[in-house]
């Protein structure tokens, strides 16, 4: 098992350097996706958590550039809880994370792209850690996201842990060879990029369906972001990003424009099997999303949205 590098303390403060939090400690391999760049606790179990934004980027930033995307901010408090998780409560590296409820509220009139790459700041306040034998398995959080000054988003999220030989049995064997998958080939075709707010096919998740308000998802594992490293399953990012299309597609590609979202992870949502994401009720400005396969409900997510 990988050992835990120490990774100390950076308090936010003026100073001539800064620098991201290592890769591992938030699980990326690119750089690039490193939001966070330090971190202080503030109490037993409340920590301060410092960050940057990009100007640009393919799915985080809008495609005018001119605001940044709830993605954006659900990737960022998803960050921060598994550099908590090795940092403050000393989980080891090599662990396998489960994401399995994220929530996020955000104020889009506060999240305009500005002259210099954002750095918001995020207070966290950890509700419930759950011990085994001793030891963290479990987190689950609060986050409140300053940017500015102003409170521009909120979240929630609650996250488990396990090591890779239980992980392995839990899988089935899944994990042994991802290439081995038979994923399918070709991928459909997409819905216009328009349609669902992106202005690149390549990020494009859905796929036309017969049936009105369902979708196939579009899963390509050669997505930088995404699949910024090998995965035996489906991320429950590029889930969020679908419940997101989804709002999007329904509406047209205009309208109302997606700026919440409660979000449930039932569970795999496996690579070589198909998707079929469901807009399945409305509750005025409220629409819930789920995604099948089988005859399972892997995700659902209520996605609140504003008039744009």
């Amino acid at each position: 098992m990988p050992e835990l590098r120490p990774f100390t303390e950076t308090p936010a403060g003026p100073g001539p350097l800064t620098a991201t939090v290592p890769r591992e400690f938030v699980h990326r391999v690119a750089v690039a996706e490193i939001l966070l760049t330090g971190w202080t606790r503030t109490d037993t179990d409340r920590f301060t958590i410092t960050a940057q934004w990009p100007r640009a980027h393919q799915l985080h930033v809008s495609a005018d550039r001119s605001a940044y995307e709830p993605l954006l901010v659900a990737e960022t408090v998803r960050q921060c809880g598994a550099l908590l998780a090795h940092a403050a409560y000393q989980v080891p590296l090599g662990q396998q994370f489960v994401l399995q409820e994220l929530c996020i509220d955000t104020r889009p009139e506060h999240l305009a792209v500005g002259a210099a790459p954002a750095e918001p700041v995020v207070d966290i306040t950890v509700a419930e850690v759950r011990r085994r034998a001793g030891r963290p398995v479990a987190l689950r959080y609060d986050a409140v996201v300053h940017l500015g000054g102003e409170r521009v988003a909120t979240g929630r999220i609650a996250v488990s842990w396990t090591n890779e030989s239980v992980y392995r049995r839990l899988r089935g064997g899944r994990t042994a060879d991802v290439g081995a998958l038979r994923l399918p080939r070709p991928l459909p075709q997409v819905l216009p990029a328009d349609t669902v707010g992106r202005s690149l096919s390549v990020d494009v998740l859905l796929a036309p369906d017969t049936r009105p308000g369902r979708w196939r998802l579009r899963v390509d594992t050669a997505h930088p972001v995404f699949f910024d490293h090998p995965l035996d399953h489906i991320p429950g990012m590029l889930l969020l990003e679908a419940a997101r299309q989804a709002v999007r597609a329904r509406e047209g590609g205009a309208g109302r424009v997606p700026v919440s979202f409660r979000a449930m992870f039932h569970q795999y949502a496996e690579l070589d099997r198909p998707v079929w994401i469901e807009v399945s009720d409305e509750d005025g400005a409220d629409v819930q999303v789920v995604a099948l396969q089988g005859e399972s409900v892997a995700f659902e997510c209520r996605v609140g949205a504003v008039a744009g």
